[in-house]
């Protein structure tokens, strides 16, 4: 096979895959177990999300789940327009608040299509009127409780919302080294797309995840390898006493040629894995086929 040159052209699904680079100062924390959980979650708040908005605005509506991540509240905030619609919400005994994030436009298009305006009219990105203002937090206020919903048990109480905000960068919900469960979405409405997040303190969810997915008991690993290694299925051969040749007897062999074996007639024969002895047995008949039954075992040592 030609090896490649070094200006040989990746596969294409090689040269358009994404590559996400890893922070070894920082990382991450969150067991698979709990992402998993997670991931499902946001993926029944993403379908619930999508029914609830389509039922308001009378449009057909999906919202997808792109991406759960783990992020400091800083590199999130980063990561915004810096001219966004920033929904703050409170969490019962947190100090770190929760955010809905989208954008200013799409939240006034679904304000224009709540009181019956044209679709396909030009948008400004602007800050909402009081009316306005009064409509997206009723539509925030449905997802919210969405929200409850998907999450179950990991969410004690509904959120609540604490304010709108049009800058990521002075809306300040927690701590700059505050760890956030950020998920990301694409909302659909006929042709229009727009991206939006979800992002929860990490410790109000971490907390209820350790009761609701425990992650096993680091003390019970040897005994669930020992279980798990003992379903393995492994090859095991009955075999002759073996007898060393030259090469040449073996370059020589032609059909009808003997080979003598130093096995003895009334000894078993070994049963081996690996090639290693591990009991003897004798040549029996199992119904229609040969079987091996064994009379002695080998002495075993860990």
């Amino acid at each position: 096979m030609p090896a490649l040159s070094q200006q040989s052209p990746l596969p294409s699904a090689r040269a358009h895959k994404v590559v996400e680079a890893y922070d070894f100062r920082r990382p991450t924390t969150l067991a698979r177990e709990h992402s998993r959980v997670l991931e499902l979650a946001f993926e029944t708040f993403a379908r619930q999300w999508g029914t609830q908005l389509g039922a308001k605005i009378r449009a057909g509506s999906t919202v997808v789940t792109e991406q759960v991540t783990m992020a400091t509240y800083d590199e999130y905030a980063a990561s915004l327009p810096s001219s966004t619609a920033m929904v703050l919400c409170t969490l019962a005994g947190q100090e770190a608040r929760g955010v809905i994030q989208f954008p200013s436009e799409a939240a006034l298009f679904w304000v224009t299509r709540m009181l019956g305006g044209a679709s396909n009219a030009p948008i400004p990105d602007r800050k909402f009127t009081q009316i306005e203002h009064a409509l997206v937090k009723r539509l925030v206020d449905d997802t919210l409780e969405d929200l409850r919903y998907s999450f179950g048990s990991l969410l004690d109480e509904v959120p609540t919302v604490d304010g709108i905000h049009f800058n990521s960068q002075f809306a300040q919900a927690a701590a700059t080294n505050t760890l956030m469960i950020v998920a990301v979405f694409t909302i659909r409405v006929g042709e229009r797309n727009w991206r939006a997040t979800v992002a929860l303190p990490a410790e109000v969810l971490v907390q209820q995840l350790g009761n609701s997915n425990p992650v096993s008991d680091p003390a019970a690993a040897p005994a669930q390898l020992r279980a798990q290694i003992g379903h393995v299925p492994v090859d095991v051969a009955l075999a002759l006493t073996p007898v060393p040749v030259t090469p040449e007897t073996i370059l020589n062999l032609v059909v009808g040629d003997v080979l003598p074996l130093p096995h003895p007639v009334a000894r078993p024969f070994d049963l081996t894995l690996g090639g290693k002895p591990i009991a003897r047995a004798i040549g029996v008949t199992h119904g229609s086929r040969r079987a091996g039954q064994i009379v002695t075992t080998e002495e075993t040592h860990p």
